[in-house]
């Protein structure tokens, strides 16, 4: 019995460390830009509408000089319409909108998560990749792609992603019983762009280090 025990133990032991062995190294996001846009039925500019939503962390997996994954964390409570600086009557009332349960239902999920597990290499595009992975919002997850242009260089990571779609209904954002959910599109648009390293926000490459 004290064999069997001891046994036991040892492959317990074993397959700890092989698991911390998986993902040698772990590079935090520390920079990072996430913009949306929402649409009215009659998609015009004036209809439209857009603003931002901050990232709470992010963090890359490698294995060895190999990336493994990523999993990066939305803070849906910095949820904003229009400008930052913005204090436009209209665009608070809709910020207001966007946390309250007409929406995003803020305290009640007030994360998003988004589980990145594979990257695939594209040729002749107008990004060099398509990006795979899994987006968690109020609870439901969905697998998604999307296209983007990646640059790893060792364990520098930056990503800038394409202006890409999710279907708003399938993560339940919607009035629960109004009209004024048939004039909104189920489209919503997404686009972001996270780093490794701190972005020029003119160029969007790392600031060389000084």
């Amino acid at each position: 019995m004290k064999r069997l025990l001891l046994f036991a133990m040892m492959c317990v032991c074993m397959s700890f460390v092989f698991a911390q062995k998986k993902g040698d190294k772990v590079v935090k996001v520390t920079s990072s830009e996430i913009r949306w846009w929402g649409y009215k039925v009659v998609k015009t500019v004036p209809t439209s509408h857009s603003g931002t939503v901050k990232l709470k962390s992010g963090k890359f997996t490698f294995d060895k000089t190999v990336l493994v994954d990523g999993e990066f964390v939305i803070d849906m409570k910095s949820i904003m319409a229009g400008d930052v600086s913005s204090q436009d009557e209209d665009m608070v009332k809709l910020t207001n909108d966007l946390k309250s349960t007409n929406f995003f239902e803020v305290k009640k999920f007030p994360l998003a998560k988004f589980h990145l597990t594979k990257i695939i290499p594209l040729a002749n595009s107008e990004f060099n990749s398509t990006v795979y992975g899994d987006i968690t919002i109020k609870g439901v997850r969905k697998t998604i792609t999307f296209p983007a242009n990646v640059y790893i260089t060792q364990f520098t990571v930056v990503i800038e992603s394409a202006k890409f779609s999710l279907n708003r209904r399938d993560f339940k954002v919607f009035y629960q019983s109004s009209l004024k959910d048939y004039f909104i599109k189920n489209e919503m648009d997404i686009q972001f762009r996270i780093s490794t390293e701190k972005l020029d926000n003119e160029n969007r490459t790392p600031v060389k280090k000084k």
